[in-house]
């Protein structure tokens, strides 16, 4: 996967949003803002990783979100959580363990939903999270099928390396996928902008 100027800008932008609310944590971490601010910077940062990698930094996301939950239950937090849980859910190819994700993330997009009733992106959220599983199966159908063409269209002594571009191709299509189902653009641009951006 090859990352544009505009992607290295935002993974930039957001390891420095990671550790400054690493650093603020240190200091106060009863601070829920911030709490917030750290898991939506990981959920972010996910989107540059390998898949296992990027599961693995969706959980710690998940477990910030959780914590600034526990200290200040807002609508914000709430989304975040849901997107973390959707993001997670497309990157588990097992449907039925997927679905676990999505039911979750239903759940946080409607509490969000209930907090602020006049936010049209957590509408948004869970209204394409019902959709959410039918859009999985495509998607891994479709990610499974070219794994399949590309195992068989290349020689054996490059079936290793095709194998790892194949998965983070996936991995690719898969962040694309929630870009669009989910509204992670809208989300860049509308709830991120309490994102400090990277010092000059």
């Amino acid at each position: 996967m090859e990352f544009s100027q505009d992607d290295f800008d935002r993974l930039l932008r957001f390891e420095h949003a990671r550790k400054s609310a690493e650093a603020t944590y240190a200091e106060d971490p009863l601070d829920a803002d911030n709490l917030t601010n750290w898991g939506e910077a990981l959920l972010e940062l996910s989107q540059f990783q390998t898949v296992a990698e990027a599961k693995k930094m969706i959980n710690e996301a998940i477990s910030k979100l959780e914590e600034a939950m526990m200290l200040n239950p807002t609508a914000n937090a709430m989304w975040s959580i849901g997107n973390a849980n959707t993001s997670y859910a497309f990157l588990t190819p097992d449907l039925s363990e997927a679905k676990n994700y999505f039911d979750k993330a239903a759940d946080y997009f409607q509490q969000a939903v209930d907090e602020d009733s006049t936010n049209e992106l957590y509408h948004k959220s869970l209204e394409v999270c019902a959709k959410a599983p039918e859009l999985h199966m495509e998607i891994h159908k479709h990610s499974s099928s070219q794994q399949t063409v590309g195992s068989e269209s290349s020689p054996s002594s490059n079936a290793k390396g095709s194998k790892k571009k194949a998965n983070s191709d996936m991995k690719y299509d898969i962040f694309g996928w929630i870009v669009l189902a989910v509204g992670i653009v809208a989300w860049m641009g509308i709830a991120k902008s309490h994102v400090p951006p990277p010092p000059i």
